[in-house]
């Protein structure tokens, strides 16, 4: 039996009593005027719709890799499928590394400061003073041999067709290129090279290598926002077929299946890559430090062509380096195998040989539970020094020991961490296809929720950064005018990864544990990744298949965290103390004298020392004798709880009592619902509290903990001290 009972007693007229209506900021109002009207294309319960469709994209690239000049040329036929109802007269294409280009939108719209004292990387990246000549060179743009005209606008590219495209129809033209590729190292860019002067070698990761399509939806049509740097990219899905021409002793790892290994690797790499497909127990060395080292050395002349397919994919990337060891391993997920590998220098060892494709199974089989089974042959982790950086199937990740393999836990949980979350975003947005140009929440915050369930159910004790909700109550109680909503475009962002990252994580984690629970949020989050897997949901598609799949009104928690700045802090104003125990009783005297046995006396609650004693008033309005009966003998407490943060969330409560029990009450957010300032509730115990807590596992976000218990702190650590002496 419940020792507790608290009653249904809204008290309207407690907020009447304060001498005013309270503020109403309408934060359980729906969502609907700020989102789409649905349509016959995105429905009111956020999936696809019978009229759905998306654009299509297929590439045979042929691309050279000059380690000499650092360098890419490249050449290809783009197959564009109009899979629209639209007629269309032009397309547009992404040129990214145009963002290099001198002149560019990034160094004009950059703001900084000329500090007294400046690191000199620092200023270059302000300037952008690049030692080469930057951007991607467009050589030629023709359809059956003839020329199309083409305007270059910064980092996009308009093509102008011969003929409108029709519905149903496709075009198809071949473009040459080439662009002076960047140094990582300087820049942080997302790809790269990064130069070893040691044995003056390069690793080259490679992405935004080729004119890529934009995309045009029902949403916005062409999505031509310039690339800037920070908002990231938004690409159709299509198929690939691309060679790759480098020096004969690189390695070559990419997106897609290696179709002719037999003539780029050696017989023994054949052989014991063949022995990898059916490793599940533990990676496979293909290619090994001892060789690599060796490759380093031994400068072989000559170049092979590595030839790569890839189907249902929106991007393709590549790493190449002389310098590569190489592991694999198979990891069943459903129906499917996958290999597990990574490709990392010497410099990476011996750190990545133990942990990166562990991580890669792990984040791998993590997220496929929660989402849909990992679809495609490859997931490969590439070593770098630079930024972590996610394409399909391959992902650039850091972390690396020092000179002498040394390296900390901190640095162990680092790297792996970067791994989860890069791997991760073969689901978010490579797979779940949301567009990283608009909404950076929507596959940094998805991922980084998943990516905190992957290290918690993989690695004990795993230090995660994002998810937590202690880890983000800093930046919620920022000042507001130095952090953006979540509902705001990446290139407009302040604090970018506490906002993009960690907020949307923890909002997430918070909805699953506090809110929802795990089964109604994992059912629900589980099948908004399968209505979009392979297409391209929008924000309003997550908010609205997260409240049909689980069968609850949402509107109130994406409209605090998703579209304000507003916090949590939830604070325990004022308690008061009454009781039915007739003051002359020998009850009444038991217990006070129960009270008393305690290190701070009856003046541990500031308002217990004389309960109001309410017994003839409150018995007079009982008709029935079965409530004299359940409500004799009881002791009623009055919480008086104030909104200072501004957002709405449920309210926790641990009610401790002098015996040393305690007894939890969860109060759903809608209980902010008449008053989003202040709320007052009763509730009706058996004996005496000692103290209460407000989120006492602190699992809210609330900023401020200081005003979440009553009494004060001081009296709750000398009971704590009192404990532990008797212990």
């Amino acid at each position: 039996m419940r020792r507790g009972y608290f009653l249904c007693i809204s008290l309207l007229w407690t907020a009447l009593s304060w001498g005013q209506a309270p503020e109403w900021n309408a934060k359980f109002e729906q969502l609907g005027p700020l989102l789409p009207t649905p349509n016959n294309i995105r429905t009111g319960a956020g999936a696809p719709g019978p009229d759905y469709w998306q654009m299509k994209a297929d590439y045979d690239l042929k691309v050279v890799l000059d380690d000499e000049l650092q360098q890419i040329h490249g050449t290809g036929t783009i197959t564009y499928h109009n899979q629209s109802p639209h007629t269309l007269e032009y397309i547009w294409l992404q040129l990214d590394q145009n963002i290099r280009e001198e002149g560019n939108h990034t160094q004009l719209t950059s703001v900084q400061r000329l500090k007294d004292s400046v690191r000199i990387k620092t200023l270059v990246d302000h300037l952008e003073d690049w030692d080469y000549e930057g951007g991607m060179h467009i050589q030629s743009v023709t359809a059956h041999n003839v020329g199309l005209p083409f305007t270059i606008n910064k980092t996009m590219m308009r093509i102008d067709l011969p003929e409108k495209l029709l519905p149903g129809k496709q075009v198809q033209f071949d473009i040459a290129w080439w662009y002076n590729i960047n140094d990582r190292m300087l820049d942080n860019g997302r790809s790269g090279f990064e130069f070893f002067p040691e044995d003056k070698n390069y690793l080259y990761t490679i992405g935004q290598f080729y004119p890529r399509m934009a995309v045009y939806d029902d949403y916005e049509g062409w999505q031509n926002k310039q690339f800037l740097g920070d908002g990231e990219f938004a690409l159709p899905f299509g198929d690939f077929t691309v060679e790759i021409d480098v020096p004969a002793d690189h390695l070559v790892a990419a997106t897609g299946t290696l179709k002719n290994s037999k003539e780029v690797l050696t017989q023994q790499q054949q052989k014991r890559w063949e022995e990898a497909l059916t490793s599940f127990e533990e990676p496979i060395i293909i290619a090994s430090e001892k060789e690599a080292k060796d490759r380093e050395r031994k400068r072989a002349n000559g170049r092979k062509v590595w030839k790569f397919d890839a189907e249902n994919v929106r991007d393709f990337a590549f790493a190449s380096s002389r310098k590569f060891i190489w592991d694999a391993q198979a990891v069943q997920i459903g129906k499917n195998t996958t290999m597990a590998m990574s490709f990392y220098p010497k410099e990476g060892n011996p750190l990545w040989e133990q942990e990166s494709t562990k991580a890669v199974r792990n984040a791998l089989r993590t997220y496929s539970k929660y989402t849909i089974d990992y679809p495609y042959p490859v997931a490969i982790s590439v070593h770098t020094a630079s930024l972590g950086m996610e394409y399909p199937m391959i992902s650039f990740n850091y972390g690396r020991p020092d000179r002498n393999g040394n390296y900390s836990r901190s640095k162990m949980y680092q790297m792996i961490g970067v791994i989860i979350h890069e791997i991760g975003h073969n689901f978010f947005p490579m797979i779940i296809n949301t567009d990283e140009r608009q909404w950076a929440w929507m596959d940094e915050g998805l991922n980084c929720f998943v990516q905190y369930l992957t290290e918690q159910e993989n690695y004990e004790n795993f230090p995660s950064r994002r998810g937590p909700p202690k880890k983000i109550t800093a930046y919620m109680a920022s000042e507001k005018n130095s952090i953006r909503p979540l509902m705001t475009n990446p290139e407009q962002l302040r604090r970018k990864f506490d906002n993009a990252y960690t907020k949307p994580a923890t909002a997430l984690n918070i909805l699953r544990e506090s809110i929802l629970g795990h089964e109604l949020f994992d059912r629900a989050f589980k099948i908004f990744a399968e209505r979009w897997a392979f297409k391209h949901p929008k924000p309003a598609d997550f908010f609205r298949t997260m409240e049909d799949a689980s069968g609850t009104d949402l509107d109130w928690f994406w409209k605090g965290w998703f579209y304000t700045v507003d916090h949590v802090d939830i604070a325990l104003k004022d308690v008061k103390w009454k009781t039915t125990i007739p003051p002359d009783s020998e009850a009444y005297r038991e217990k006070m004298i129960e009270v008393n046995t305690f290190p701070d006396g009856p003046g541990y609650m500031k308002l217990l020392n004389t309960p109001f004693y309410f017994y003839g008033e409150f018995m007079d309005m009982m008709d029935e004798e079965i409530y004299r009966s359940r409500y004799a003998d009881k002791h009623f407490y009055e919480l008086e709880l104030e909104n200072k943060g501004g957002l709405v969330m449920p309210v926790i409560l641990d009610f401790h009592f002098v015996d040393g029990t305690s007894e939890r009450v969860q109060l759903p957010a809608e209980v902010w619902r008449y008053n989003e300032e202040r709320i007052v509730k009763i509730f009706a115990f058996d004996q005496p509290l000692h103290h209460i807590l407000v989120d006492p596992d602190e699992e809210l976000a609330d900023v401020d903990m200081s005003n979440n218990i009553y009494p004060s702190v001081e009296h709750i650590s000398r009971l704590q001290q009192f404990r532990a002496g008797q212990e």
